[in-house]
């Protein structure tokens, strides 16, 4: 069991880190029942499109609204804290919303709202989160370290959790959410268990107002060019994967015929995708360059939205899926990796927050317009909108990404001075 221990997370990662990578699995194995059962609650309430499509809205648009916040936040406070907190708090709105469930008061309103809840809490403990890894191990290990955080969502989030959710929901609609709760409160007292190092007196910085922390932030991504790119990029994709992830679950029971099962088994079949980027990542980044790698996954997502646009089969979707697990995998283990190597410590909350606004702000502009396209076209039209938008993206940004290839050649700068007005 040691050996096996020490394969999955080598020693040299420290004590703090195992604590950390424990909690990853717990509660993405939470959060994985809810990924299913959400949109299936959901589904159950309301045959709606827009509301449908609301729903994936409101879980997105919590880190819009308080990304920047939650990242200037972050690096004032103890970051372990704001975690340990965080998840207990979700923990509670899970719990109530179980309990709504099970006496049968539950209404399409208070989902919404708790979906709402949940993701404002996401957003400060997800940032927080976000900003232990690079503090706990050595610049060196970062890849290896996120690769195993990667792989904690990869088997939890995506490929055990939907089915297992997709299942409980099926034998009783209160089972994932409470699961969830016990999941995520599990998760809180593991990270409590993480032992930070004391923080260099040279990244300490005299107190400032939080709109002067969130500016530096803002700036600090304008000055470097890689992770400038890498929130561009992210902002513009997200805005066609949102429109068509957004109705997914009509996608999904409508027009390939899967049913509640069947829906949890799409992302399970990413997931297995990613599991097979995670063993063929090495391989491919000693081959390829971090640009030209960048390049082919965003032709790879294009052409996933075109190909699920043109199938109705269930099994190409399958094949389709896998494919692109392993891209999404490849993508935000490189995307997170340059982002860490390449932020100072004491910026790392800050410049997260940036980077999560530019992930959810596409993703709220998409889901918006993947409702009113499905409402007024069909559930394939988001597709068809995110393979045109894709395809047009590709080629602007082509030579942006030439900048991720250099991402390790830049110094690392330090924050340029803000003024406080």
């Amino acid at each position: 069991m040691s050996r096996l221990v020490e394969t999955v997370v080598p020693g040299r990662l420290g004590v703090s880190f195992r604590w950390l990578v424990t909690s990853a699995f717990v509660t993405n194995l939470g959060d994985g029942l809810a990924l299913a059962a959400g949109p299936l609650l959901v589904a159950s309430l309301t045959d709606d499109a827009r509301l449908v499509a609301l729903a994936a809205t409101l879980q997105w648009l919590p880190p819009l609204l308080f990304g920047l916040f939650a990242g200037a936040i972050t690096d004032r406070l103890d970051r372990r804290l704001i975690v340990v907190s965080v998840d207990g708090a979700r923990a509670v709105v899970l719990g109530v919303l179980a309990a709504v469930i099970a006496t049968g008061h539950v209404s399409i309103a208070i989902v919404l709202g708790s979906l709402f809840l949940l993701g404002t809490a996401e957003v400060f403990a997800d940032n927080a989160s976000g900003t232990l890894v690079p503090t706990l191990v050595h610049r060196d290990d970062l890849a290896v370290a996120n690769s195993r955080i990667q792989t904690a969502f990869l088997t939890m989030n995506q490929l055990a959790g939907p089915p297992i959710g997709a299942a409980l929901f099926a034998a009783g609609t209160v089972l994932p959410f409470g699961t969830q709760a016990v999941a995520v409160l599990l998760g809180a007292v593991l990270v409590s268990r993480v032992v930070l190092p004391a923080r260099d007196p040279a990244d300490e910085a005299p107190r400032t107002h939080l709109r002067h922390d969130i500016t530096e932030g803002f700036r600090w991504v304008t000055h470097h060019a890689a992770v400038r790119t890498l929130v561009l990029t992210i902002l513009i994709f997200n805005v066609t994967f949102g429109a068509a992830w957004s109705v997914l679950v009509l996608y999904a029971t409508e027009r390939l015929g899967l049913g509640e099962v069947g829906f949890g088994l799409l992302t399970t079949v990413g997931a297995v995708g990613g599991l097979a980027g995670t063993a063929s990542y090495g391989w491919i980044t000693r081959r390829v360059s971090l640009g030209d790698l960048m390049r082919i996954g965003l032709v790879i997502e294009t052409l996933t939205h075109l190909a699920l646009a043109l199938t109705r089969t269930a099994w190409v979707a399958l094949a389709i899926f896998f494919v692109f697990g392993a891209h999404a995998f490849i993508w935000g283990t490189t995307s997170v990796t340059v982002r860490q190597r390449a932020v100072p410590t004491a910026l790392q909350g800050r410049v997260g927050s940036v980077h999560l606004v530019g992930v959810f702000g596409g993703l709220v502009v998409g889901s918006g317009i993947g409702g009113l396209l499905a409402e007024r076209w069909g559930v394939t039209a988001p597709f068809w909108f995110a393979f045109a938008g894709s395809a047009v993206f590709v080629v602007l940004l082509w030579r942006q990404l030439a900048h991720i290839a250099h991402a390790d050649e830049a110094p690392v700068a330090a924050a340029a001075p803000v003024a406080d007005d």
